[in-house]
């Protein structure tokens, strides 16, 4: 009796090991939805960061695009129906949300060192770790000059040293955060006064007088202003590096002192019950092999510098990656971060005096 009892306990066992065995490879994966934007940068988190998390984890990560209107955030977390679990945000919009209390707070101390061992504070730069969001890819203002011009052009210095380099200089008149900043640190203000300098109306006026002398052309925004140094009616502008990278028929000379960047973050939406599994994913994607893999396919820097080591070339085209990246050591030597927290704060107070600027 006792020999048959351990039989059937044993066989027991085993059938309730085998519905298990049978449960973890039939039952659905998790589902996690991943709402970034259209376009060749969707496209490189998906092969760099979706796809490979999903299959690492057994997940059934779906992408899901949107404009980066705060409404869509608002309304989700407003209904708790949660159409992304993971929101790739442009930075300025992520501190927003924040403070409207409209994302999860992140614990930066989830973040793992870099691929060469140095934490994770230390690793991503400045401004790329949050209370709400983790830092993903960077972009930036760089200046950029004709190829036809005579003398080239290097730093900040020069691009406002017009007795130098004759001709005229293209603006982008869509904000004056970019333009007031560079003009302060071509006017000699420290990186780290500038903001304070801004605060101040004798700062502000030195900082307009500045943009003043340089004559530019307002130009309506980025591509528009590249589109002047294109048409040979302007030697120098200033341009976002993805609208320069995306230049097919022109290829201008790119002047990376001094640039001002920004960046995608992640963040997750207030109240999701997915959570858990959406700070999972952001680890994944901010780990430094998964953003080494984005700037392979395009030209936007990691946040992490070890990632930068990783970088190889285009998978399509071939091209080397690394001397796109505003990232890459040898053009961030004197990188700018810009404050968006400032300018939320400070922004309403200076748009009309912009605005009447650049109509003159």
């Amino acid at each position: 009796m006792r020999l048959r009892r351990s039989v059937l306990f044993g066989l027991a066992f085993l059938l309730i090991a085998l519905i298990g065995v049978l449960y973890l490879h039939t039952r659905p994966a998790p589902i996690l939805t991943v709402m970034t934007w259209p376009g060749a940068y969707g496209r490189a988190q998906a092969s760099a960061q979706m796809r490979p998390y999903g299959a690492e984890k057994d997940v059934d990560v779906r992408p899901a695009v949107w404009d980066g209107e705060l409404a869509e955030i608002r309304a989700m977390v407003k209904t708790k129906a949660y159409k992304a679990d993971v929101v790739d945000f442009e930075l300025p919009a992520a501190v927003q949300a924040c403070r409207e209390g409209l994302l999860e707070k992140i614990d930066a101390a989830i973040l793992p060192a870099g691929a060469d061992g140095v934490p994770a504070a230390r690793d991503f730069v400045a401004g790329a770790i949050g209370p709400c969001w983790v830092g993903s890819m960077v972009y930036s203002q760089v200046m950029v000059f004709s190829p036809g011009i005579k003398r080239t052009p290097q730093t900040l210095a020069d691009f406002f040293d017009t007795r130098k380099f004759h001709g005229r200089r293209a603006l982008s008149r869509a904000n004056a955060k970019f333009n007031l900043e560079m003009a302060l640190l071509a006017d000699h203000v420290a990186p780290g006064e500038i903001y304070r300098t801004l605060e101040t109306p004798e700062g502000l006026d030195r900082a307009f007088a500045k943009l003043l002398a340089l004559r530019p052309i307002w130009a309506h925004d980025s591509k528009d202003a590249l589109n002047w140094v294109k048409n040979g009616q302007a030697v120098m502008a200033t341009a976002l590096n993805g609208d320069v990278q995306a230049q097919k028929d022109f290829s201008p000379g790119v002047i990376w002192d001094h640039q001002l960047y920004e960046m995608d973050v992640f963040a997750i939406p207030a109240g999701n019950p997915n959570k858990e599994q959406a700070l999972d994913f952001i680890v994944f994607a901010t780990g430094s092999s998964a953003l080494a893999n984005v700037a392979n396919w395009v030209g936007f820097g990691p946040a992490r510098r070890s990632a930068i080591a990783l970088v190889t070339n285009n998978p399509e085209l071939g091209t080397h990656m690394r001397p796109l990246l505003p990232t890459a050591p040898e053009n961030f030597r004197h990188a700018f971060a810009v404050d968006d927290g400032w300018w939320l704060t400070h922004g309403p107070a200076i748009a009309s005096r912009w605005r009447e600027f650049v109509s003159r």
